[in-house]
């Protein structure tokens, strides 16, 4: 049935494109014989011509402009989407047709030199203004319909790509927009005009100007202004109900690939007010390729996107581990569809279990091992000491130790910045497993590493879906004090620099991911209220609740007596690795492991005494 409709369609589409082809060919054969006696009569009264004559002559048109028309495929294009680019073969037919019609006359009769230019300048006007009526005649109908019926738009950024952006919303009939007005903070460029649209103001003004002109959406297209600035233009453009769209970047202009369809949503990562973070891949698939890589919590958010990142370089077998079936199966589904050669393999566990990392190790022998799987929700842990450590702290153990035993090449451990001179339980016992995997690797052939990074936007637990559900919810949305601040990256930068930090693993590190400047939550949540179209304190309100147990107001990257050392990405340096005292750490762990599964009530107490820079939080 298929094979039939794929058939009937491609003869549908022959008859199409047969009937185009002669209409095309009819238009400029007219074009030839009207061209061919315009000249005739007018060179007339110095070379007359016969009507034998005009016959041959016009013969002769009609095959060379024909072959040379379909030789310099001018009957690819369509009238109605004829361009400049489009010009050049059109141009190149004329070429070959003048070569042809200057050799006729100077090897036939000398004569017919005169007849032959105002033929040929006939013909060129008449094919040219033919498409050209067609396409402003298109041009004209769009502009038309777009002032009906298209949605209003105010375009930000008077340069390059706004005139490319406008040009496109004026002539295709893909979309319907109506460009109404330009705005550019460059106040030279005010009073011109972009493609007949005017530049009205500043970003400054942006509310008045969108009132004033009844717009309802706009466009920012200034892809070469920085980050940090553009961070500014966007909370300027921010005005309620009116949605917010942007174009990705300046490489697009240079390759060419700037339209309308590449333009998205302004995103809370817009926001963020740096440059979004570059990895060396080549660096990546030099050691992931042809390898067994293991990602423990691969359902998660960091670990579902290192299992995407990791699939896309040609891993031997990529094993997915964890414990939440629902995650697994989807990030299971997710790269099956995309990467159909994917040897991969999805098994469901804890990493508590020892017999069944045992099992998964001597199994399937990974030679790269990414450990994601951890509790990381700061309140719930509070209330949940023991199940912290049973899982972070002794899970982490269980994988490093598997990792020793069965000759892993390198050993990956997900931390965070709340390890860094930690107020609550699960940075307290996130700050441990850094401690396990540097006193392993001491004596381990596994290169061990951990990468400790800050806030990720859109994980799952994080503030930016509980801001998006409150908003939906009508408000209010809730902050825990004014001024706190945390570093943010997206979920796939996070994951790029883990696995380059992978790349540069020398064992016992811990690397520091730079996250930029750290970004106020409260300033946060005032933009995703804008960009979801309200005015914060107006439409949603924002309440304040108070620190949670364990939270502070500013996070720290690093310890002071760790150090920093800088990589060849800027964007990843190195912790020095601190001396540990490897036959206490041991001694503690085995009492800590005792009781915690016995429920001790001292559980923060007895982490302290392992770690000392942390505060217990006594709320």
């Amino acid at each position: 049935m298929n094979e039939k409709n794929s058939t009937e369609n491609r003869r549908w589409r022959n008859k199409i494109w047969r009937f185009s082809f002669f209409k095309k060919t009819g238009a400029d054969l007219v074009i030839v014989l009207l061209a061919t006696l315009a000249s005739a009569w007018l060179s007339s009264r110095y070379s007359p011509l016969t009507l034998e004559q005009i016959l041959i002559w016009l013969g002769m048109h009609i095959v060379v402009a024909m072959t040379a028309f379909v030789l310099c495929h001018v009957y690819r294009v369509a009238y109605r989407s004829f361009s400049v680019l489009d010009l050049v073969s059109l141009a190149a037919s004329f070429l070959l047709i003048t070569g042809a019609e200057l050799l006729y006359v100077l090897f036939s009769d000398g004569t017919k030199v005169l007849h032959a230019f105002l033929y040929l300048g006939f013909l060129f006007l008449g094919t040219l203004s033919l498409r050209l009526v067609f396409r402003i005649f298109k041009e004209l109908r769009t502009v038309r319909s777009h002032r009906t019926t298209g949605k209003r738009v105010i375009v930000v950024g008077a340069g390059a790509a706004g005139a490319i952006i406008i040009r496109e919303l004026l002539t295709t009939d893909k979309v319907s927009y109506r460009p109404v007005a330009v705005v550019d903070d460059d106040p030279a460029k005010i009073g011109m005009a972009v493609c007949g649209i005017p530049v009205v103001g500043t970003t400054h003004e942006m509310k008045q100007i969108v009132a004033k002109y009844r717009a309802t959406e706009i466009f920012v297209a200034m892809p070469s202004v920085s980050a940090k600035a553009m961070k500014e233009i966007y909370a300027r453009c921010q005005v309620p109900g009116i949605p917010l769209s942007t174009l990705p970047g300046l490489y697009q202009l240079a390759s060419g690939e700037f339209s309308v369809s590449k333009m998205r949503e302004v995103g809370v990562q817009d926001l963020l007010g740096r440059e979004q973070i570059k990895v060396n891949l080549d660096e990546i698939m030099g050691y992931i390729s042809d390898e067994v890589v293991l990602v423990t919590g691969g359902g998660g958010s960091i670990g579902s996107e290192l299992c995407r990142q990791i699939a896309a370089h040609r891993p031997r077998q990529l094993i997915i581990f964890d414990i939440y079936e629902n995650n697994a199966y989807d990030i299971e589904q997710e790269l099956r569809r995309k990467h159909d050669a994917l040897n991969l393999l999805v098994l469901i566990g804890s990493i508590r279990d020892k017999g069944k990392l045992e099992n998964l190790f001597e199994r399937y022998r990974p030679t790269i091992v990414f450990n994601a799987a951890a509790h990381k929700h700061v309140p719930l842990m509070e209330t949940s000491p023991c199940e912290a450590v049973k899982n972070n702290v002794f899970g982490t153990l269980n994988m490093a130790r598997c990792a020793d035993a069965y000759g892993v090449k390198r050993f990956v451990q997900i931390s965070t910045d709340k390890a860094v001179n930690p107020t609550n339980i699960m940075g307290a016992t996130k700050r441990i497993c850094e401690m396990i995997v540097q006193t392993i690797g001491k004596r381990s052939k596994t290169e061990f590493v951990a990468v400790r990074f800050g806030n990720v936007l859109g994980s799952n637990g994080s503030v930016i879906p509980l801001f998006k559900r409150q908003i939906a919810e009508g408000g209010p949305v809730t902050v825990t004090h004014k001024d706190i601040v945390r570093y943010f990256m997206t979920i796939p930068e996070a994951v790029s620099l883990v696995l380059q930090a992978g790349a540069y693993a020398k064992g016992g590190e811990i690397y520091v991911l730079d996250m930029g400047e750290q970004v106020r939550i409260y300033d946060l949540a005032e933009n995703l209220i804008r960009l979801s179209g309200y005015e914060p304190g107006v439409d949603i309100e924002i309440v304040c609740t108070g620190l949670r147990p364990g939270e502070k107001l500013y996070e720290e990257r690093l310890m002071d007596e760790e150090g920093l050392k800088r990589t060849a990405n800027e964007s990843i340096s190195i912790g020095k690795p601190l001396d540990i005292d490897e036959e206490n750490l041991f001694r503690k762990l085995d009492a800590l492991y005792a009781a915690a599964y016995a429920e001790s009530p001292e559980m923060k107490e007895l982490v302290h005494d392992l770690v000392p820079t942390y505060t217990i939080d006594k709320r």
